[in-house]
């Protein structure tokens, strides 16, 4: 009878079981944080690369974020989410809905998750990839 080993869970696979701590300025975490940021890594992996050369395996390059347009996006973001509060709300009182402002807040939406996609350097996937509004 051969008994098999459990599988072991990540944390107990990680080979990192080490902390460093620095006491910084909040200037120059905020400059860690930027830097780390454009070269696309996280933090820890940019620290390690900084201090020996290489990040080490398997520390994964994340594109950089455009914070500044995600604040503008959270705005836009809440401006397209009243505007279809305010198409459910006439919805729900039993009125027929304004089908051409309902498109336009479709469209808005749809132009702000690529806004927001961009923002991210990442790439959109789901059920209105590639879509106009208004078309099946």
């Amino acid at each position: 009878m051969t008994v098999e080993p459990t599988p072991r869970n990540k944390s107990e696979k990680r080979q990192r079981t080490e902390t460093l701590y620095a006491r910084v300025t909040p200037e120059e975490k905020a400059a860690v944080i930027n830097r780390a940021d454009k070269a696309g890594m996280a933090v820890a992996a940019f620290m390690r690369a900084a201090a020996l050369g290489n990040a080490g395996p398997r520390a994964q390059r994340r594109p950089p974020v455009d914070h500044v347009a995600l604040r503008q996006l959270l705005g836009e973001l809440g401006r397209v989410g009243n505007n279809i509060n305010q198409i459910a709300r006439t919805v729900n009182a039993g009125e027929a809905p304004d089908v051409p402002e309902l498109r336009e807040a479709l469209q808005a939406y749809l132009q702000l998750r690529d806004s927001i996609f961009d923002a991210l350097r990442m790439e959109p996937s789901g059920d209105y990839q590639g879509r106009k509004p208004g078309r099946a």
